[in-house]
């Protein structure tokens, strides 16, 4: 069985949960790992390495003194290094007093400069490194669509199962010549809707003339997390044959009736495996990027695209890893993006999400298979290392500001003004995130 089998299965809020938690632990392992190895490199000794906070479960010392640990509430980790007083990297005062200079050089508050800044920045890129990989590891590991205009595997529609076979190249379609797949998603697009369209395919060497449905019909290929597809039961592989009753052959049609409702409740007649729904839903405002800006639009929540996906070529790892970066680098300035456009007041603040909608959305990718459910570990990956780039005291981008201050002065802040400015950040933390459960209970 399939993880979104296993959870159908299962139900409950419970497996959300627990995959959320998964989610959230490999990549808290992931960014403390990158402080303690580097930390360790940089001969900076961690006692503790955390996984989860509270009393403990499991815990062993290896044979460098380090401490790991197993704690019950998995909702982050910490590692804490000599003369830390806290999981914030807080100076321990009296400890430090007691140290000698070597001591007090294997420590967080005596190291070299370059040496502490280099194990506070490691957290955050081991969580980007880990999104390049995984992006990296799904490019190569799903391929990359030909160039030519060729039927690989067609989808779920009635209407395309005996046109169609599998090896076909799509020469024309309505009396358009098609030379690759670029040329025919073109076509597609500008096409008006219709029922049947015109093709022409080489089939064996020979010519084969036949009309067929349109090529960019309403299947559903990905559902979207949290969406109101999703809360109606609709599933990958579906097809929309009516919205309110009237007939629709192309996905520009769903698209352009949803938008025309501006939210008012639609109809839709669903064909599934051989058999007719009917499915009542109302859309959702979502804010999407769009050309570096964002655009709100009423959405049912699924993405769709061709009649049949193209056969796919093994795609080289040099091509996966810069496919790994540039996936990352968008998913980071997007972040940004919205995060400038939800200040300045162009898009809602509701677009910031909580614990309790990030365990939803970890639910609802992981109930589309496991590829989906870690392409979203790699997204949140990426969130979380840009977090914790923010100047905020308490997280890595305030001790990375603190660290540029002692290089400019020539000494680190003062003990007072440390503690106040980490009290002022642990109170603007909690805060934001408090604000984020507020949208979690309250946003539509």
């Amino acid at each position: 069985m399939d993880i979104s089998g296993f959870i159908s299965a299962a139900g409950g809020t419970g497996w959300v949960i627990l995959f959320f938690v998964l989610a959230l632990s490999i990549i808290v392992a992931i960014h403390e790992y990158g402080h303690y190895i580097v930390g360790r490199w940089c001969g900076i000794h961690a006692e503790v390495f955390s996984l989860g906070f509270g009393p403990v479960l499991y815990s062993r010392v290896d044979k460098h003194g380090t401490k790991w640990q197993l704690a019950a509430l998995p909702f982050g980790g910490y590692v804490k290094f000599m003369g830390d007083a806290d999981a914030a990297s807080g100076k321990d005062g009296e400890t430090i007093s007691t140290l000698s200079e070597a001591e007090l050089k294997r420590t967080m508050h005596g190291a070299d400069l370059w040496r502490r800044s280099a194990t506070v920045a490691a957290g955050p890129i081991f969580n980007f490194a880990l999104s390049i990989l995984v992006f990296a590891g799904i490019f190569l590991f799903s391929g990359t669509a030909t160039d030519d205009a060729l039927i690989g595997k067609l989808k779920p529609n009635p209407g395309n199962e005996e046109a169609f076979q599998e090896g076909d190249l799509v020469t024309a379609v309505n009396a358009l010549p098609v030379d690759d797949i670029a040329q025919f998603y073109e076509i597609a697009r500008a096409l008006p809707p219709m029922e049947e369209v015109a093709y022409q395919v080489e089939r064996d060497g020979a010519i084969v003339k036949f009309d067929s449905v349109f090529p960019m019909p309403p299947v559903l290929d990905q559902l979207q997390p949290q969406s109101a597809a999703i809360d109606a039961g609709l599933a990958v592989g579906d097809v929309i044959t009516s919205v309110d009753g009237e007939p629709v052959w192309a996905l520009s049609q769903v698209q352009e009736a949803v938008q025309a409702g501006a939210g008012a409740a639609v109809q839709l007649g669903v064909w599934r495996d051989g058999e007719t729904l009917e499915v009542t839903l109302t859309p959702r405002q979502r804010d999407l990027p769009v050309d570096g800006g964002f655009e709100t639009r009423w959405l049912i929540g699924f993405s769709g695209g061709a009649f049949f996906d193209p056969p796919r070529v093994t795609l080289g790892a040099w091509h996966a890893l810069k496919g790994g970066v540039a996936q990352t680098w968008f998913v980071g300035t997007s972040s940004l993006s919205g995060l400038w456009h939800m200040i300045t007041g162009a898009i809602s603040s509701c677009n910031i999400q909580g614990p309790i909608g990030i365990a939803q959305t970890s639910g609802d990718m992981a109930s589309q298979g496991a590829q989906s459910f870690i392409w979203f570990i790699a997204v949140l990956s990426t969130a979380v290392g840009l977090l914790n780039l923010f100047p905020i005291p308490v997280l890595d981008g305030g001790h990375l500001v603190f660290h540029a201050y002692e290089k400019v002065a020539g000494r680190p802040p003062s003990d007072k003004a440390l503690n106040v400015m980490m009290t002022g950040g642990l109170v603007l933390l909690l805060s934001l995130m408090a604000f984020a459960l507020t949208n979690d209970l309250f946003c539509p």
